[in-house]
């Protein structure tokens, strides 16, 4: 349960403003004040950072309880958007990988156009992947793992698996390095089947 509006509303009272008053001092409504207060809406970062300036606290003081259950949130949404971005990218993978023959053959030069075209979204949602991953410093299989579901490694699973990082950065060269093949191949055969 957030802290915020009864924070607000503790030290507003400490202080012996109205809700109107205070909302003067950092350019609010006082609707906006009984919502924080009521706990219907949360200030922004900025009107926390009034808040603090006005309450003559610290901002961790102001939001004293709520620090965890926002890194949660974010947390949530980091954890959505990397799962979504993830289906995103191994559809589209898939797709490019069995469009090229069909858009070659049939649609010739504008089938190699529309296939780049596809690829080079794909490649595009995969740099947002890894900066996704690089951002919450998740490399291996497990760390993808368990962030997809929400959870954390404990530090000597988190130290094992660092150590393996070199190990599956060679495995994707290789790995890459095949794909790479198959699709020369399959370029090879289309382009000698005309």
């Amino acid at each position: 349960m957030m802290e915020i509006g009864s924070q607000i509303r503790k030290y507003r009272n400490a202080q012996e403003l109205s809700q109107e008053e205070l909302a003067e001092k950092i350019y609010v409504t006082r609707q906006t004040i009984s919502n924080w207060e009521n706990e219907k809406s949360y200030p922004d970062i900025h009107s926390l950072l009034l808040l603090s300036s006005v309450f003559e606290i610290s901002l961790d003081q102001l939001i004293k309880g709520d620090v965890e259950i926002m890194k949660r949130e974010i947390n949530g949404e980091e954890v959505k958007k990397f799962n979504d971005l993830g289906k995103l990218l191994a559809i589209l993978f898939i797709a490019s990988i069995a469009a090229f023959v069909p858009l070659v053959v049939f649609l010739k030069i504008y089938g190699v156009i529309i296939w780049t075209i596809l690829y080079l979204i794909t490649l595009l949602i995969a740099c947002r992947v890894e900066k996704l991953k690089r951002n919450n410093d998740i490399q291996t299989y497990k760390e993808i793992v368990a962030f997809s579901e929400g959870k954390t490694l404990d530090e000597i699973q988190k130290q094992r698996e660092i150590g393996k990082r070199p190990y599956q950065t060679v495995l994707k060269f290789i790995a890459g390095a095949c794909v790479g093949a198959v699709i020369a191949a399959i370029v090879i055969i289309a382009l000698a089947a005309k």
